[in-house]
């Protein structure tokens, strides 16, 4: 199974040859076979016959507000929950040479997204009196690199025996005719496979069962690229653990979408079960259609944060289980070993099928799961671009809005100019304040027009 032509091997030297063959050791060549068979492929999420319906979604302050977050809280305190980061990714659309998690993205201080998220769980763990252990997913690619970074932030005042990196798995790329592509004599042409491959990460680690020998029962997922998110979240624990529309398998957050043509996907609700529907598959029709109110029907965007219970993943990802997430396909221009020419050929056309897991298609599983509205400027100030949307300067704006309401949530003041915006540059840290309820109005800085703020 799995075929390949490699007539290369006879000038590979002993030690490159070695090193190709524990490539094709690492491949599972019977999953590969069976998914060049399109068997259990997956070009839509949801299936054509079935009308999506909006999914339903907890106000962020509802009346019960308090009471989960008191759950969240105790399940913290015994120890309970874990973060995972998952940071496969290079800054390379930034123009940043290195993993992203190195980039530097608060608007003061320049603190890299590793040492935001880093000092959100010291503060927690402070106040809770428990450690938090944090699992990092990286890439093949950028594994050594995160690694020489922890260790030259002495990881950032955590122990390193609390915090575990792993590099996500991959997968090979074929062509038309289901062959493995070379990327170059003796090296596949490999891509990772997604981030719901971080799921299979986590087993294929040892993390699940590290996590279950500290006591973890929940995991706090989030993506490396969003400095505004609340790594760990006692409203969000205590809905996922306690609410009764949860079955404590995986929860999600949502932001209300800008508007139809947003480019995130949906959570919606298909025969009876809350699902994601990528943008590019929802109906443009369901995507533009709005209420009495003049307001989108589809209007649950997914930011990508996610609560999953530890005994579910584990029930996906064991090994036999029928319960695995799907692959699926995109069609990509493919770097590839041409023989004749004697070279690496960059492809003008798409050339090979890639494959790739998403990790919301695990909703499909869950027996029921809640989604859990939250505010944009609050949680979501991603990192992507260079420039333009979901820029670092789009996200320090954010960032510092976020701030600005906080402290005159707290009773404070903060200049804006004629059109409302910060008119002051203010940086809130971890140890400072997690969320707004934090800050003490007696010790809130006095902000002039201008001014630039770190406390």
């Amino acid at each position: 199974h799995g075929t390949f032509n490699n007539p290369f091997h006879d000038s590979l030297d002993d030690v490159r040859l070695e090193a190709f063959l524990d490539e094709l050791a690492s491949i599972d060549l019977e999953e590969i076979d069976r998914l060049t068979s399109e068997v259990g492929m997956a070009e839509n999420h949801t299936d054509d016959a079935a009308v999506p319906q909006p999914a339903p979604y907890i106000p962020r302050d509802g009346a019960e507000a308090e009471s989960f977050r008191a759950a969240g809280e105790e399940i913290i305190a015994r120890g309970g929950v874990a973060a995972f980061t998952v940071a496969g990714g290079q800054g390379t659309r930034l123009g940043w040479q290195g993993p992203k998690g190195t980039f530097p993205a608060t608007p003061i201080a320049g603190k890299p997204l590793f040492r935001v998220f880093a000092e959100q769980i010291t503060a927690m763990e402070q106040r809770h009196g428990v450690g938090i252990p944090w699992y990092v997913m990286t890439s093949p690619l950028n594994d050594a690199d995160t690694r020489a970074f922890f260790e030259d932030n002495q990881w950032f005042g955590k122990s390193p025996t609390e915090v575990t990196l792993f590099p996500q798995g991959v997968m090979p790329a074929v062509d038309a005719d289901g062959r493995m592509l070379l990327e170059a004599p003796g090296r596949l042409a490999l891509s990772p496979d997604g981030h719901g491959g971080s799921l299979r990460a986590l087993r294929r680690s040892g993390s699940i069962e590290d996590m279950r020998n500290r006591g973890v029962e929940v995991i706090s997922y989030f993506q490396v690229d969003n400095p505004n998110v609340h790594v760990i979240d006692p409203v969000f624990i205590g809905l996922h653990a306690r609410h009764a529309d949860s079955s404590g398998e995986m929860s999600s957050k949502m932001v209300p979408k800008c508007d139809a043509a947003e480019k995130v996907g949906v959570f919606c609700r298909v025969d009876g079960r809350v699902c994601v529907i990528e943008y590019s598959d929802l109906d443009p029709a369901l995507a533009a259609a709005t209420d009495a109110d003049g307001r989108l029907k589809y209007l649950s965007g997914s930011i990508a944060l996610h609560m999953l219970g530890l005994d579910f993943i584990d029930q996906l990802t064991a090994p036999g289980s029928d319960r695995s997430l799907p692959f699926h396909r995109a069609h990509k221009k493919v770097p590839f070993w041409d023989e004749a020419a004697g070279a690496t050929i960059q492809p003008e056309e798409p050339n090979g099928t890639k494959f790739e897991m998403f990790v919301f298609d695990a909703l499909d599983f869950a027996e029921r799961s809640i989604v859990l509205e939250t505010d944009r400027v609050e949680e979501f100030a991603p990192i992507k671009n260079a420039d333009g949307t979901d820029s670092p300067q789009t996200s320090r704006d954010l960032q510092v809005e976020r701030a600005a309401r906080w402290i005159e949530a707290a009773g404070g003041s903060v200049p804006r100019n004629a059109d409302g915006v910060v008119d002051a540059t203010i940086e809130i840290q971890a140890a400072t304040a997690l969320e707004a309820v934090d800050l003490d109005r007696d010790a809130l800085p006095t902000i002039t027009s201008g001014e630039s703020i770190l406390f």
